[in-house]
């Protein structure tokens, strides 16, 4: 995340941190916010970070000029303030804060000026998969798919909303009352929603969704849960026998990282582009052409959404086009060129169930083709175009599972005839830590498609498919 610093236009209160005269000692008293232990440590968290703030105030003045000087980089800054801090702060009888505590009002501090606040601690932690802000006062984060409550939190609205300025800054974007709702990926490859009040009622509310800087392999997956050794190679089958692949999941349930997972699959001689909101996808082939939307600048100029991207990526002559999410017009555009015969094509889309996300898919298809297309068409169309859906869930342990793998039949006049070829049976219980003991099993179904699984390799007699 990008680092800088609060407007020095900001209010001060002196806590009992200004600096002897010369020839005095300074004293021993601490003021009366301060709570001490009988070992002189601050022990009133609330003291703790107005000491903290004070400080942070008082150096944004200090050092105005350097922190507004972006373009010159000095890498003695987060050292001079550190020295600062403990200048200030005096000795023991001055401010009464154990070593340790001195360290976090450094670190704290640090952060204010050159980082992002109470969240850089949290953006710097390794097991930090995503951080919520609700308000100034609750900060959560989620670990290991479980939320938890972060030991973080800001002063107050104005904190918070500067704070995130400072992010967007690094992208060259705002928040303000004109713009009250963003959403935008960091230089770093991590995507932040943000939303301002009047729209949030309990003050500003910020998501941040981190980056993995090395994706997760199959191998994760199957160590995490969410695959099987089997599962898997089902899934590489389908991939090299260029099957059109959608997957459905609600938010958070992994959803991209299998697509990225299963693009890594793909063969490396095989020209591959890649379509997506905010780019997350990395894929290790020696040929990947990633393209990117573009928002609108403040007078609706310039945008260029999903759609404009798939005709590009056509153009671009891709083998393979792999879209990270379809959430509006741009699926017309995917039904054509699949109805076109352009196969190998992966996409995720937002749905509770594989039949649900077919509808979703129809549905947005529809109201880009306009109100005077056939309904029946269209479904037809979508029904030709899909071979399998992937249905992922995020279950209450917190773990990432593949629910359901079905086959795309033929349209009805109800919807599109699916076929159950995997399912997870949750009928194992719990073990010691509290996961589901759960597998995904085989239904013995054999898909139209099978043939097109033994071209690329499978040994479907021992997936359980029913070819034996």
């Amino acid at each position: 995340m990008a680092r800088g610093h609060r407007d020095t236009e900001q209010r001060y209160e002196p806590v009992l941190m200004e600096r002897p005269a010369t020839g005095q000692r300074a004293s021993s008293s601490a003021p009366a916010s301060i709570d001490t232990s009988a070992s002189g440590t601050v022990t009133d968290p609330t003291a703790y970070r107005a000491i903290v703030r004070n400080l942070r105030f008082l150096l944004a003045s200090e050092f105005a000029a350097e922190l507004d000087n972006t373009a010159a980089e000095d890498p003695t800054l987060g050292y001079r303030i550190e020295r600062r801090v403990l200048e200030t702060l005096g000795d023991a009888e001055a401010t009464p804060m154990s070593s340790q505590d001195r360290q976090a009002a450094v670190d704290d501090v640090t952060n204010e000026l050159l980082g992002t606040g109470p969240l850089q601690p949290l953006l710097d932690d390794p097991t930090v998969t995503e951080i919520m802000v609700n308000g100034p006062a609750q900060v959560f984060v989620e670990r290991s798919g479980v939320y938890e409550a972060a030991d973080r939190c800001f002063d107050d609205a104005e904190h918070l909303t500067d704070v995130v300025g400072r992010m967007l800054a690094a992208v060259g974007r705002r928040l303000d009352a004109d713009s009250p709702v963003i959403e935008v990926r960091m230089p770093d490859g991590s995507r932040v929603s943000a939303v301002l009040p009047p729209l949030a009622i309990d003050g500003p509310v910020l998501a941040i969704r981190k980056f993995a800087h090395d994706s997760f392999t199959a191998e994760d997956l199957i160590s995490f849960g969410t695959l099987d050794e089997r599962l898997a190679e089902f899934l590489s089958g389908c991939v090299r026998g260029r099957l059109n692949v959608l997957i459905s999941g609600a938010s958070g349930t992994g959803r991209t990282t299998l697509l990225n997972v299963l693009g890594a699959w793909i063969g490396d001689d095989e020209r591959i582009v890649t379509v997506e909101d905010a780019a997350e996808l990395h894929l290790p082939q020696p040929q990947v052409v990633r393209l990117e939307t573009r928002a609108p600048d403040v007078d609706g100029n310039g945008g260029v959404g999903l759609r404009e991207l798939v005709r590009i990526a056509l153009r671009l002559h891709a083998d393979r086009v792999a879209l990270s999410e379809v959430c509006g017009d741009e699926a017309f555009e995917m039904l054509m060129a699949m109805g076109a015969g352009h196969d190998g094509w992966m996409s995720t889309i937002y749905g509770c169930s594989p039949a649900d996300a077919l509808a979703r898919f129809e549905t947005l298809a529809l109201l880009a083709a306009g109100s005077n297309a056939p309904v029946h068409a269209v479904r037809a169309q979508v029904s030709a175009a899909f071979d399998v859906v992937i249905h992922l869930v995020r279950l209450r342990d917190g773990t990432r599972r593949v629910m359901q793998i079905a086959e795309v039949g033929d349209p009805t006049d109800e919807g599109i005839e699916l076929r159950t070829l995997f399912e997870f049976d949750a009928s194992h219980g719990l073990d010691s830590t509290g996961r589901l003991r759960g597998r995904v099993v085989s239904t013995g179904l054999m898909p139209v498609f099978s043939h097109r699984l033994v071209e690329a390799g499978v040994a479907t007699e021992q997936l359980g498919l029913g070819l034996e």
